[in-house]
């Protein structure tokens, strides 16, 4: 197999990890040794694929080789327990019945559904745990985030995530959970929505690493936010989120240039904007508002599509958009807002008025060496170089753009930095 072959393999194992992972919980429960078999499974995609060529059905496959190594394991289990003398079982009997090769994975007479990864959301979001939790285990089992980058989505020590993912993990222990009905869904949603927005903001730009952008994990939020709208077609909150979603993507191939580097959003080529995005965009964003009191995801959707319906930067409607942020900023402590309206002061009454509102930030967040900390002044730090840039003061915005530069894990995002103070060097 060549190398383009491998991309494919595993491109389709890490589609259909939370597919899998989803099927197996709802059908077995137990989501700790779920988990387990389905890296299993992933491994042994890994080891034959190559030899033996791609499945017909690669989903299915794996549900198939997890359901076999997960019922050898409860089998196992159960054989020890009654050897001790255990008074329970693992799992109900039924669940023990380990599917023939031929078996549709889902269970007989039924196809595997696409919605099983909304079953896992949904899991992940269980009232027992506490939000940060349920967060943290959905970015993992949804959204295959590794334990170090929901770490630094959460601006948290690698250790103290591992903790608190092993902690959900143990709470959710032996539950069985049937595919969600809308009124679950609903008892569920603030949690779930935060976690499918953190999931997309992770693919729309990853907290660290190479690329900027980690497209599957941006499709797959919009993916299941479509499927929540389904089953809540009026919830203004479930259209406002997809609708901040599409408009946002929207934009997605413009952000990068042919090397890979970042490209701003007021240096965009709009040429490259999906055009039909925008469009959908704009329909689901005024929807939203007509859903009821406009919370946060609307008031969000409603800046993206003004920035979405200029066709040049020149062309924004900023006084528009700072009286939306003015509306949010009151609504959500969410620091990115409160960033993102220093911004809209500076275009509507000048780069100096921004400096001022971005001091007031510093000072309101404090000082400190934590992991958070440094996040936090990294984005303060790029909101003031490119503010004292256009204020005219090219050695203090040099010195603020190598300092976010030194404070981001993101190497498009530090490249970028980067080259800015060097070009004010010039």
């Amino acid at each position: 197999m060549d190398g383009t072959t491998d991309d494919v393999i595993e491109e389709l194992v890490r589609r259909h990890a939370p597919q899998v992972l989803g099927a197996l919980v709802r059908r077995y429960g137990h989501f700790d040794p779920a988990e387990d078999a389905v890296q299993e499974a992933l491994i042994a995609a890994a080891g034959q694929w190559p030899r033996d060529g791609i499945p017909a059905n690669p989903r299915g496959w794996l549900i198939r080789v997890a359901s076999r190594r997960l019922t050898d394991r409860l089998r196992s289990d159960e054989a020890r327990r009654r050897r001790e003398n255990a008074a329970a079982a693992l799992t109900p009997a039924d669940a023990f019945v380990t599917p023939p090769p031929d078996a549709a994975p889902g269970g007989p007479g039924r196809a595997p559904s696409e919605d099983d990864t909304l079953t896992l959301l949904v899991l992940c979001c269980h009232p027992a745990l506490s939000p940060a939790a349920q967060i943290a285990l959905t970015l993992r089992a949804v959204g295959g985030l590794t334990t170090a980058e929901i770490a630094r989505a959460h601006l948290v020590p690698e250790a103290t995530m591992a903790q608190r993912i092993s902690r959900a993990k143990r709470a959710v222990r032996g539950t069985r959970f049937p595919r969600p009905d809308a009124r679950e869904l609903d008892r569920r949603l603030g949690a779930v929505l935060q976690v499918l927005y953190l999931i997309f903001n992770e693919g729309y730009t990853a907290t660290a690493g190479p690329d900027l952008l980690r497209t599957d994990l941006a499709r797959e939020a919009i993916r299941l936010t479509r499927a929540v709208r389904r089953l809540l077609p009026h919830e203004g909150r479930v259209t406002g989120l997809l609708a901040l979603m599409v408009l946002t993507q929207a934009r997605a191939p413009a952000r990068t240039g042919a090397d890979g580097a970042l490209i701003p959003l007021d240096e965009q080529d709009r040429a490259l904007w999906d055009r039909t995005a925008v469009a959908e965009g704009i329909v689901l964003a005024e929807e939203a508002l007509s859903q009821g009191p406009a919370g946060d995801y609307q008031l969000q959707a409603a800046i993206a599509a003004l920035h979405d319906e200029a066709e040049r930067a020149e062309d924004t409607d900023w006084p528009q958009i700072l009286a939306l942020y003015d509306l949010l900023v009151r609504r959500t402590p969410d620091p990115a807002a409160a960033l993102g309206r220093a911004v809209a002061v500076a275009m509507v009454h000048g780069p100096r008025a921004g400096l001022a509102e971005v001091d007031a930030l510093e000072e309101a967040a404090g000082a400190g060496g934590t992991v958070e900390a440094a996040a936090r002044h990294y984005r303060l730090d790029a909101v003031r170089a490119h503010l004292l840039e256009r204020a005219g003061d090219p050695a203090a915005a040099r010195t603020a753009y190598r300092a976010a530069a030194d404070a981001t894990l993101s190497e498009p995002e530090a490249r970028y930095l980067r080259r800015r103070a060097d070009e004010l060097d010039g």
